[in-house]
């Protein structure tokens, strides 16, 4: 299997040689995109975020501070690495951390809090920050409680906010261009969004509830995690038209990545991460898994 950096709720970060690194609840990792540090979100009550150093596939803490919020669920590096941002899912609270020339954090921390609520009484009586995407220099968080994708500047000047239809619990989303497409955790769908237009179709066909988790672009296919029917969906990325449902091969598919020709499953509740080949866009389970406890996020880094 590929090198890859797996978090979960288990107590550390496995690492490609099958070590771990302990840390408490790194549910999320992200990778600087020039200097060879990590970033783990430690999904706790009083969140904390950890900088480390990789030195071949073993880790060693740089940094730490505060999520100042409440169960930090994402993090993400700026293109330029100059700035860490962290959505607390608990409280909907997002900071912003800057970053110096070793990728460690420096000077104050921005606190961006939200106010509002959805239609949702158990999931959406307030907010949830749940994904942080910078993108054409703004960054897009999306916020399950509120029915928004909430935007800044990276410096935490607040935008005007996309507002979803009451009830979508916005999870993850991907950019591809102009082009915005959104998983609703609480509605099942995927939707497109281009300028004025939308589209949208169900993420699974499968019978029974299903919370979808995590999206992501490869080539022309668009990729969704289903939990509950936990499944892998491929739709058409131009129209959202269906080519194929597969088995996660696990229970509750939380996240995935794809690497060249392979995607990665973290299948949270079985702790499993299972790898599949693609053919023509298709997952094909290759036979290969890594046994971790409760996993929640793949990075694959050479």
């Amino acid at each position: 299997m590929k090198h890859l950096y797996i978090g979960g709720y288990g107590p550390g970060i496995l690492t490609p040689g099958g070590g771990l690194t302990r840390l408490a609840s790194p549910s999320f990792l992200a990778a600087h995109p020039t200097l060879p540090v990590l970033y783990a979100a430690g999904e706790l009550t009083q969140g904390w975020l950890t900088a480390l150093t990789r030195d071949g596939d073993a880790l060693t803490p740089l940094d730490e501070r505060p999520s100042a919020g409440d169960s930090p669920c994402h993090v993400a590096v700026s293109p330029d690495g100059a700035v860490l941002a962290a959505a607390n899912y608990g409280d909907g609270t997002v900071s912003l951390h800057r970053l110096d020339p070793r990728g460690a954090f420096t000077g104050t921390m921005t606190v961006l809090p939200h106010e509002g609520s959805g239609p949702n009484p158990e999931r959406q009586q307030g907010p949830h920050a749940h994904q942080a995407v910078f993108h054409d220099g703004v960054l897009h968080v999306s916020d399950l409680g509120t029915d928004e994708i909430r935007r800044y500047t990276p410096q935490g000047e607040k935008l005007e906010a996309l507002r979803l239809p009451p009830g979508t619990g916005p999870r993850h989303m991907v950019f591809s261009g102009s082009r915005l497409y959104v998983v609703g955790e609480l509605d099942g769908i995927v939707t497109c969004i281009e300028g004025e237009k939308s589209s949208g179709t169900l993420a699974s066909r499968a019978e029974g509830v299903n919370q979808p988790s995590h999206l992501d672009l490869a080539g022309e296919y668009l990729y969704v995690a289903n939990r509950g029917p936990n499944s892998i969906t491929v739709l058409r990325a131009d129209d959202l038209s269906r080519v194929a449902e597969v088995p996660s091969g696990g229970d509750w598919p939380r996240h995935f990545a794809i690497t060249g020709d392979r995607l990665y499953v973290a299948n949270q509740r079985s702790g499993v991460v299972t790898e599949f080949a693609l053919k023509d866009g298709v997952p094909e389970p290759t036979g290969q898994s890594i046994k971790v406890d409760s996993p929640s996020c793949v990075l694959p880094l050479s």
